[in-house]
């Protein structure tokens, strides 16, 4: 059987690197001296992409592509896929929920317990030998009891949620609609939610319609008390905004694993003593990477093997038969 050309935009591990090279052609898009060039020779002959939510696809590529059959995203988030284009063609596009839930839900805890407890403060106060010519630092405060808002309260928002519960945090959720089977208290309107608790978990979808659904209007609600934790997308968050409400002491302290221009990190984060910072680290474990590496493998051996795929986005499930 003749191999299926497939473009590889970005990088992926070894192991799916091994296992995709023994169905398809492999084409790495990054490594192309020429794309132009190299597209006008290739491009009718490529059925398939393999890529992630940071790379996506360059924009107009899919255009280009003719023969273009399925889009396969290592990773939840698709925003940098233009999916709209993506149907109308009849082209599927895949990703891999469910496998980083738990892991993306670990980190968010992490962050919140982290913002609460005021870890980098502490830290600092023992660095800079304020604990031996001071003495003990301020008091933080608890996370039992704590009112937490959901911003998203999809798989992973649930799961999110779930480990909360355990601290007896009391959870509150803001979504498109509400959710019939939760037992979480739901809010239509997200500066309300602010305006009532304690901290907010960003965990919503990235992309036009959430792009600075967090502003400064909804950082003022959440009071000078609260705290934010972003594990969504950077965009989400009105990173000047942000910025802004830290430095004058509108709100308390700040986790984040995203940011607006990645890798770059605004140094009035990095500094902020109540702001914790960590590099898109979410689903950044090696069980879990190489669970979404095989997802992400799987979706296209299938869609070749029977024209349909495990896990599609929404937006072209219905393409999915």
């Amino acid at each position: 059987m003749s191999k299926t050309d497939l473009l590889v935009i970005g990088d992926i591990t070894a192991a799916m690197q091994s296992k995709l090279e023994e169905r398809f052609q492999l084409h790495h898009y990054f490594k192309v001296e020429n794309p132009t060039e190299w597209l006008t020779q290739h491009a009718q002959n490529i059925q398939a992409i393999a890529t992630n939510g940071a790379d996506g696809v360059p924009d107009q590529l899919i255009n280009k592509l003719p023969a273009l059959k399925v889009i396969s995203n290592y990773g939840v988030g698709y925003d940098a896929i233009d999916v709209q284009s993506a149907a109308e063609k009849g082209i599927l596009v895949t990703h891999t929920p469910d496998v980083l839930n738990e892991e993306v839900a670990v980190t968010a805890v992490m962050l919140l317990i982290s913002t609460v407890r005021q870890l980098r403060f502490n830290m600092d106060w023992i660095q800079s030998g304020k604990w031996s010519s001071v003495g003990n630092a301020p008091f933080s405060h608890t996370l039992q009891g704590l009112k937490v808002g959901m911003v998203g309260y999809g798989r992973i928002g649930q799961t999110i949620a779930e480990k909360l519960d355990v601290f007896g945090c009391e959870i509150a959720y803001h979504a498109r609609s509400q959710r019939s089977h939760s037992s979480h208290q739901y809010y239509a309107d997200l500066q309300q939610m602010a305006k009532d608790v304690n901290a907010l978990i960003v965990i919503t979808p990235g992309g036009p319609s959430t792009t600075h659904l967090i502003d400064a209007d909804v950082l003022d609600a959440l009071g000078k008390d609260g705290m934010i934790v972003n594990v969504a997308r950077g965009s989400v968050v009105d990173e000047k905004a942000l910025i802004d409400a830290l430095v004058s002491g509108k709100i308390a302290g700040a986790g984040l694993d995203v940011f607006a221009q990645e890798p770059h990190v605004p140094q009035e984060l990095l500094s902020h003593p109540q702001v914790i910072c960590t590099p898109h680290i979410g689903s950044a474990t090696f069980e879990t990477r190489a669970a979404m590496g095989e997802l992400t493998v799987n979706n296209l051996l299938q869609f070749f093997e029977t024209g349909t795929v495990l896990t599609p986005v929404p937006e072209t499930a219905h393409l999915n038969r």
